[in-house]
């Protein structure tokens, strides 16, 4: 994060803190830095911060800002590229990243609730990436996802068996065919 954004957040912060409901001005910011802290800041530097024109404070302005906002004084500067706040693995990252695709299908696909709820209830998981492992060898074991869905969903009549149902036009996997589509072959 830049040291610009992070002033406005600070902004809008103590705007909430002081109970105004939006963020302070840089003027309100500027009056209430010299009436708490006697330090004195011009609005119009206080402008240059926010919008990066100065993206490096001195010392004698970082610590005044750190301590009217009470933030630690290296807070005030620009993040380095690609640091995150919190601790992320790759893995974790990756997960987050199925699971806003997930999300993104559930919209598109909103005007089937069923779908969509599916979709939604696979990105909540906390295993999604595992649970689409999972339903891949499901499909993949012959006529377990037929079995599966009579069993837990009576109401849904398969049409033609799910383990050899062909992919919609113009799809291909890269999967080699499951055991019971080789085996009709073979016949």
């Amino acid at each position: 994060m830049k040291l610009a954004d992070k002033f406005k957040y600070l902004r809008e912060v103590e705007g909430s803190l002081r109970g105004l409901n939006r963020a302070m001005t840089q003027r309100e910011l500027q009056r209430a830095i010299e009436a708490e802290t006697g330090g004195g800041i011009s609005q119009s530097y206080l402008s240059q911060i926010e919008s990066g024109a100065r993206p490096h404070l001195t010392n004698t302005t970082r610590l005044l800002l750190a301590r009217f906002f009470k933030v630690h004084p290296g807070y005030l500067v620009d993040d380095p590229e690609g640091y995150h706040a919190e601790l992320l693995s790759d893995a974790r990252a990756l997960e987050d990243k199925l699971d806003l695709w997930l999300i993104g299908g559930a919209e598109r696909f909103r005007r089937d609730p069923k779908l969509c709820r599916a979709l939604l209830t696979l990105a909540r998981h906390a295993e999604s990436r595992n649970c689409l492992l999972l339903l891949e060898s499901i499909l993949e074991t012959p006529s377990l996802a037929e079995r599966l869905l009579h069993l837990l969903r009576p109401e849904v009549q398969a049409r033609q068996p799910l383990d050899t149902a062909p992919l919609k036009a113009g799809k291909t996997s890269d999967a080699p065919p499951s055991k019971s589509a080789r085996r009709k072959k073979s016949k």
